[in-house]
């Protein structure tokens, strides 16, 4: 799960094995395999940064991951 920010200033948490793009339109749209969107407030690249983390911390463990929000 990565930490995201809506719009609105509220935080939550998106599953990222289920995120398809990432989108900067000029607001970071995130599409997800069931069709949904989420526009949030973290830019792109932060965003996939996360996803990069988040996946080497599920298949690799032993690798020490930062805290990046």
């Amino acid at each position: 799960m990565i930490a995201l920010t809506r719009l609105n200033g509220t935080k939550y948490y998106l599953n990222a094995d289920l995120i398809v793009t990432v989108e900067g339109t000029p607001d970071t749209v995130i599409s997800l395999t069931n069709g949904t969107k989420f526009v949030v407030r973290n830019r792109p690249e932060d965003v996939v940064q996360m996803i990069v983390q988040y996946q080497r911390l599920v298949h690799n463990p032993d690798i020490q991951v930062t805290r990046g929000e």
